[in-house]
C-alpha cells in the first residue's frame, strides 16, 4: 500500500522502516510486553510453514475458517495485537483484502513481514504502534479483530474502547480474553511448572503434548505467553456484555455460546442470543472441562458497530 492510501487510515505521522509502518512505542505497560515477546515472538512460525501449511492451518481452525468466508472480498481488515500476523497473512492469501497487522512488538512483526514476502503475500500492511496512542482513523474498517491481547494491557477495557472506533457503522469487532472460569487449568498448571518446570507442562499441557512437528521456538513461546507472561488479566461474558453496551456494540455471537445448547458447525455470525445471567455463568464454568480451558480458557465474543 502506498503512502498516499495508507493516509487513509493512519491519523498521525509516520516513517516506513524496512516495509514496517512505525510509530514510536512509548508506554511504560506496552514497552515491558513488546520486550517481552521480543525474546521469543508469539505465536511463531514452524520451521516448514509456507503459503500452503498456513491455509491448511488456518481451514482446520473453526474461527479462521468461518471468519475468512465471511470477510469475503474487497474489505478492509484490522488485527490489533496480531505478534507475528499468521492469521493476518492467512486472511490475506487468496483476496483482495486490505489486511492491517497492528502490534507493539518489532520483532514478532518482521516475522510476519519477511514471512508475506517470501511467500509472495502483497496485501498485509504491518504497523509497529502502540494501541494506547490510536493512531488510526475511527470508522474505516469493515472488521476490526483483537484476540489475546487486551488482557495483556494496562487497561482491557479502555483498549476495547480504541478498538471500537476503528470500525465503520455496521462492522464487525471481534475480541477475545482469558476467562476467569475457563483459565483455571492453566493456573493450576503455572503452579506446578513453577516447583517441577518444564518437563511438567510437556506432559500435562495439552498444547505442548501434542506439539509434533513445531519448532523448539514455538515451544519456547507457548510456554513464555502461558506461563512467565508480566501482565494478566482475566475477564468474564458480563464485563464483556457491558463494554459492548458502553460502546453501541450489538452482541452477535460467542465461543463458547452464551447459550446452554448443542455446539454445532453453524454460521458463527449469524445472529444469537446472549441468553441469561445463569446459562452466561454455567457455560463459563464448562470451559474448565473442555478443551478451551485445557488450552488457556481464551473465549471469543462478536458484535456489530450500530
Amino acid at each position: 500500500m502506498d503512502t498516499g492510501e495508507l493516509k487513509n487510515y493512519l491519523k498521525k505521522e509516520f516513517s516506513v522502516v524496512d516495509g514496517i509502518v512505525s510509530f514510536p512505542v512509548l508506554g511504560k505497560t506496552t514497552k515491558e510486553v513488546a520486550e517481552f515477546y521480543d525474546v521469543a515472538p508469539f505465536p511463531n512460525y514452524r520451521d516448514n510453514d509456507d503459503r500452503s501449511t498456513i491455509v491448511e492451518r488456518g481451514d482446520k481452525n473453526f474461527l479462521s475458517r468461518h471468519l475468512k468466508r465471511f470477510i469475503g472480498l474487497n474489505k478492509s481488515f484490522l488485527e490489533v495485537g496480531s505478534g507475528t500476523s499468521q492469521l493476518s497473512n492467512y486472511l490475506a492469501i487468496g483476496t483482495n483484502n486490505k489486511i492491517f497487522a497492528f502490534d507493539p512488538t518489532l520483532a514478532s512483526l518482521k516475522l510476519g513481514r519477511e514471512f508475506a514476502e517470501k511467500n509472495n503475500i502483497n496485501n498485509v500492511t504491518f504497523v509497529n504502534a502502540e494501541l494506547f496512542e490510536d493512531v488510526l482513523k475511527p470508522e474505516v474498517f469493515d472488521v476490526v479483530w483483537c484476540s489475546g491481547v487486551l488482557h495483556h494491557t494496562k487497561d482491557p477495557s479502555g483498549g476495547f474502547d480504541i478498538i471500537c472506533r476503528h470500525a465503520k457503522r455496521g462492522g464487525i469487532v471481534i475480541v477475545g480474553l482469558y476467562n476467569w472460569y475457563g483459565r483455571l487449568r492453566t493456573h493450576i498448571r503455572r503452579f506446578f511448572f513453577k516447583i517441577f518446570g518444564e518437563r511438567y507442562l510437556m506432559i500435562f499441557d495439552p498444547v505442548l503434548r501434542n506439539a509434533g512437528a513445531n519448532s523448539q521456538e514455538k515451544i519456547k513461546s507457548w510456554i513464555r505467553d502461558q506461563y512467565i507472561h508480566p501482565v494478566e488479566s482475566c475477564h468474564s461474558f458480563d464485563e464483556v456484555l457491558a463494554w459492548f453496551d458502553k460502546n453501541d456494540i450489538e452482541f452477535v455471537n460467542s465461543i463458547p455460546s452464551c447459550e446452554i445448547k448443542l455446539q454445532g458447525d453453524g454460521d458463527l455470525f449469524e445472529q444469537s442470543s446472549p441468553s441469561t445471567r445463569y446459562e452466561r455463568v454455567w457455560q463459563q464454568i464448562l470451559m474448565i472441562f473442555t478443551s478451551l480451558g485445557g488450552e488457556g480458557g481464551l473465549f471469543i465474543f462478536i458484535g456489530r458497530k450500530r
